[in-house]
């Protein structure tokens, strides 16, 4: 999509006929995409990364950021890894060049429901081992500018709640290189 193309979002009925697509995603699946966030709105996608329990995607500011679930707004333990399902953010953000747009650090073909993925299960990519946390993901007023109105409403909706269509949170368990392709398997 060319930038002197005019983004048409999706409406509603667009989005709902994605589920179909999105509640096919593998119970274990592929990471898609590794998206650096160097700086406020600044996007890195890389082809390979580093994971570490203290930065946690090496490079991205989590670890300077404000968090209002923390006492002291220190940055949450809990949410150094933001992940989204890259079937349905393909589809809100209608180009792949857009995808990074979302803000979430490991884009993956898995299914992200609670079904499949409830907090604290530990999952293997490359050599690295993250843990999904009980802490919620939710579309704020940067999703709904960059992907449209009704996809923030999506994603917050009872559906996108049950099958986590904003995302998971998750923290690093074990350091270790991810890379673009890499198979992700629970532990």
């Amino acid at each position: 999509m060319s930038s002197t193309e005019t983004l048409q979002h999706l409406d509603r009925d667009e989005l709902d006929a994605t589920l179909e697509h999105v509640r096919a995603s593998p119970a274990e699946g592929t990471l898609e995409l590794i998206v650096q966030r160097p700086a406020v709105d600044e996007r890195v996608v890389l082809d390979e990364a580093r994971l570490n329990t203290d930065e946690g995607l090496e490079g991205d500011t989590w670890n300077q950021r404000f968090s209002k679930r923390t006492d002291d707004g220190s940055p949450h333990p809990d949410m150094q890894l933001n992940i989204m399902n890259a079937r349905i953010l393909a589809a809100i953000a209608q180009s792949p060049d857009r995808m990074q747009l979302a803000g979430d650090q490991l884009i993956v073909d898995m299914d992200l429901s609670e079904a499949n993925l409830p907090a604290w299960t530990k999952l293997a990519i490359g050599d690295a081992v993250i843990e999904i946390t009980d802490q919620p993901h939710n579309g704020c007023a940067k999703f709904s500018q960059r992907f449209g109105v009704e996809a923030h409403r999506f994603v917050n909706s009872e559906v996108g709640k049950e099958l986590h269509l904003r995302g998971i949170n998750a923290r690093v368990v074990t350091a270790g290189t991810i890379r673009s392709g890499d198979t992700i398997r629970k532990l």
